[in-house]
């Protein structure tokens, strides 16, 4: 288990209960310590991921153990029919898209995918994609409006893939035709951002009816790193940079980049992947139907994007 620097003392409490748990259990003392110590712990369990800054979130939304798309589509979908490649390059695996079934009904999904072991990181190429990815996504979004599939998409990378293979296959074109194309599916969309939604590389699968974050992700035009080097000129004001750009979801949601925030297990979705993909897929279904009583999804997906910031 990784624990984050503000999490240092609900860590040190659960050992503690834990320790005085594998001892004698029918000690009156020692049952009341425990009762008295877990008390302790829900206080200030509380009183920690109640007063998360943007860095702690930011911290929270890249913690190594946080479900990725496979968790969820895992959990959330059955029936599930991966489908690879952009019939144009290769098969980016940054991108995983499908064909499945959500809550007994067909839908398309798309989603970015980081990796978790060094390995896995490397064939996903820590969820940065290249052209051929978001010619990829584009595929299968393509293939849904055709079928009037339902599109989802789950938002998480730091941002498109910035080799110079990548420049020279089109990167940029390949992001503003995602964004393009984005705008003209007549079926509904809805993009979740499930860890760190970063630049042009998540927004360029971003582009929907809905948007949601999970309460721990966060979504910004650049992460507070590059922006402190370029405001800063030094990356010691990553804290503060993280501040500055409003990247969390309370934040967004009254900007109005975003539409609805989506709850966590407390601690995060990673302390528990099945309550964190039960909220999600709850979440979607409502949103669903929301969209049902909708009877132009470009326009409607046009005039949402027009209204962020006035």
């Amino acid at each position: 288990m990784v624990v984050l620097d503000f999490e240092e003392s609900i860590f040190e409490l659960e050992a503690k209960i834990k320790d005085l748990k594998s001892l004698d259990s029918s000690d009156i003392k020692l049952t009341d310590e425990i009762r008295k110590l877990e008390l302790k712990l829900a206080r200030i369990s509380d009183d920690v991921y109640s007063h998360l800054t943007p860095w702690n979130k930011l911290q929270m939304a890249r913690h190594p153990e946080r479900p990725q798309s496979m968790d969820y589509i895992g959990e959330i979908i059955t029936d599930f029919i991966p489908l690879a490649g952009d019939r144009l390059f290769g098969d980016d695996q940054a991108i995983v898209a499908g064909i499945g079934l959500l809550n007994g009904k067909g839908v398309a999904i798309v989603g970015h995918q980081k990796g978790r072991e060094p390995q896995e990181k490397v064939k996903h190429n820590f969820g940065m994609p290249n052209p051929e990815g978001y010619r990829k996504a584009m595929r299968i979004m393509d293939m849904a409006a055709r079928l009037h599939l339902p599109i989802i998409t789950l938002i998480d990378t730091v941002g498109a893939f910035p080799g110079i293979e990548a420049e020279q296959r089109g990167q940029a074109e390949a992001i503003a035709k995602c964004l393009e194309t984005g705008f003209n599916y007549n079926v509904p969309v809805i993009s979740v951002v499930i860890g760190e939604g970063g630049s042009g590389g998540a927004i360029a699968i971003g582009v929907a009816n809905t948007v949601m974050m999970l309460e721990y992700s966060v979504y910004s035009v650049i992460s507070p790193e590059g922006c402190a080097s370029i405001l800063w000129k030094d990356v010691s004001f990553t804290k503060d940079a993280a501040e500055a750009l409003r990247i969390t979801a309370p934040d967004l949601l009254k900007l109005g980049v975003i539409d609805r925030i989506i709850k966590e297990p407390k601690g995060g979705a990673h302390k528990n992947y099945k309550e964190a993909a039960s909220l999600l897929k709850t979440a979607i279904i409502e949103e669903l139907s929301k969209l049902s009583k909708v009877s132009d999804y470009i326009s409607h997906r046009e005039q949402r994007f027009l209204r962020i910031g006035r």
